[in-house]
């Protein structure tokens, strides 16, 4: 086994990852839900966000693995924070660097690894985002360019760290936080050939609960609002709150049809909730989907554009109707 080598600015290495303020932090749904979508697309046992400490390699995302860390002289990630380029190992039995490694020797049995280096605000490489899985397994072109991909996802969030990007009242990511994560996941779409499908909800009566009984019960609208959302869509799915009573959940690999379940299920968690609640207001959420699509949205927010614009069209259908039937 080969010990992972010192990187030559490892003083500033470490300055740049603990002014981060990540490291023993609770999980956060910012990075959970990539680490999430890259066990989906890689089809692997383990996804990790691994920050590499001093001494040790912490996760401050994990999905398929529950020890919290590893010691750093152990780790893969310590080997890969070393290039800025993919560290790729096919089989680790059959590579020198690892074959007699405690973690391809026993649990979780390491076989295959690629790790893409992330890289902090000031340049320097904190640690990766890394897929790992206890068969040998060859990795393609295009499945780098994905990983790339999703490891920047993750290098905007580090950026934004220090901007306001989460939503405080319901914890989920507020308009600029999506935006910054959507560009991503649309450009792997694209780069895929695969839909990609938003949806926008209006929640109508959020301005009157707040009128009627205040702010506090305002913001606990809107919360439940948001998990629900959480709960009725998949975990890899976007879910955002674009302003204060626009709600959104971008869902990539997802056609018009795709979104159809998850649709009916949010429908019938609010009948339920406003069914059964006992609180004093419903949940009453205007919902219009969205399909991506390259000639028409530039982007994220062209994209999610499209999607309020259609929520004000139906206002103004409404305005219209009732105006109608008064006179």
């Amino acid at each position: 086994m080969l010990t992972p080598a010192i990187p030559a600015n490892e003083r500033q290495r470490l300055k740049a990852l603990r002014d981060l303020k990540l490291l023993d932090t609770a999980p956060e749904e910012r990075f959970d839900r990539v680490t999430r979508l890259a066990k989906q697309v890689f089809a692997t046992e383990i996804a990790l966000v691994s920050l590499v400490d001093a001494d040790r390699q912490w996760f401050k995302s994990r999905q398929g693995l529950d020890a919290l860390e590893t010691p750093r002289d152990i780790s893969f990630c310590g080997h890969a924070i070393n290039d800025d380029r993919i560290m790729v190992v096919n089989d680790a039995t059959e590579d020198e660097r690892f074959c007699d490694n405690p973690l391809v020797c026993g649990n979780p049995n390491i076989r295959f690894y690629a790790g893409y280096p992330l890289a902090a605000p000031d340049g320097s490489r904190i640690g990766t985002l890394c897929v790992i899985d206890n068969k040998p397994r060859d990795i393609s072109r295009e499945q780098l360019g994905l990983l790339r991909e999703l490891g920047r996802m993750i290098e905007e969030e580090l950026i934004e760290a220090s901007a306001c990007t989460t939503d405080v009242a319901t914890g989920i990511s507020n308009r600029n936080g999506f935006l910054a994560i959507a560009d991503h996941l649309l450009a792997m779409c694209k780069r895929c050939k695969q839909p990609a499908t938003l949806m926008v909800g209006h929640l109508q009566n959020l301005r009157s609960i707040d009128q009627e009984f205040g702010r506090p019960d305002g913001d606990a609208a809107a919360a439940e609002l948001a998990h629900t959302l959480m709960a009725s869509f998949r975990d890899s799915d976007i879910v955002a709150r674009a302003c204060l009573d626009i709600f959104c959940v971008l869902m990539a690999g997802a056609d018009l049809d795709g979104v159809e379940p998850a649709r009916l299920r949010l429908e019938e968690m609010l009948s339920a909730r406003n069914r059964d609640s006992g609180l004093p207001y419903e949940l009453q959420l205007d919902l219009h989907i969205v399909a991506f699509k390259e000639g028409r949205h530039a982007d994220a927010e062209s994209l999610l554009n499209d999607g309020e614009s259609r929520i004000l069209e139906a206002a103004e259908e409404e305005i219209a109707d009732h105006a109608a039937s008064v006179a």
